[in-house]
């Protein structure tokens, strides 16, 4: 009888310790950041590469103090065109969402793989802010020689699209009027029966 009621104290002990865990882990801010770059040739051969940040709270309380850097565009290799690659926020609620973004103009050619941001933040039960880190970019081509595409020729369309077209119009027509339609085969194999 001891020896059961030691059990039972034991396990209502180890789920006390896990209900408290979990409490205490979903009652802090979570946060979720995501990383987006693209790139964008203009005309005059230059490649800009635009970076969007969504950070998201996916806990159950507010994070403050919130401080989003990204040093992970070199200074040699890109110029800051327009935005910054850091931002401030005094808070973002449970289930909030921000978004930061800034544009960048490359200066050199070659393969770029950026590190993932860092956000810090302050969550009020805790001294020490906490960190959290975005997700990383897929690997940018910057200023690559791209193989010109062929194009569509509109204008050899506009010049002979209605001649090809009334010459299929023409050819469709010949074609239903030799075949011979199945119906009317048909009706001769049951008149000879």
């Amino acid at each position: 009888m001891a020896t059961l009621m030691t059990n039972l104290l034991l396990k209502a002990c180890i789920a006390l310790f896990l209900i408290s865990a979990a409490t205490a882990v979903g009652d802090s801010p979570f946060i979720i950041a995501h990383k987006k770059a693209s790139l964008t040739r203009l005309k005059s051969g230059a490649e800009r590469v635009s970076v969007s940040i969504d950070i998201y709270n996916q806990g159950f309380s507010t994070a403050y103090d919130l401080s989003l850097v990204d040093y992970s565009w070199p200074q040699d290799a890109f110029d800051v065109i327009s935005g910054n690659i850091s931002q401030s926020w005094e808070k973002l609620d449970a289930g909030g969402v921000l978004s930061h973004s800034f544009e960048l103009e490359a200066k050199k050619q070659g393969m770029f793989y950026g590190s993932p941001a860092v956000i810090t933040f302050r969550i009020p039960t805790k001294a020490a802010l906490q960190e959290a880190y975005s997700t990383s970019i897929l690997p940018l081509d910057v200023l690559a020689e791209i193989p010109p595409e062929k194009k569509f020729e509109w204008r050899l369309l506009a010049k002979y699209g209605s001649q090809v077209s009334v010459i299929s119009i023409v050819g469709l027509f010949i074609y239903l009027m030799v075949t011979p339609s199945k119906s009317s085969g048909l009706k001769a194999s049951k008149k000879k029966r």
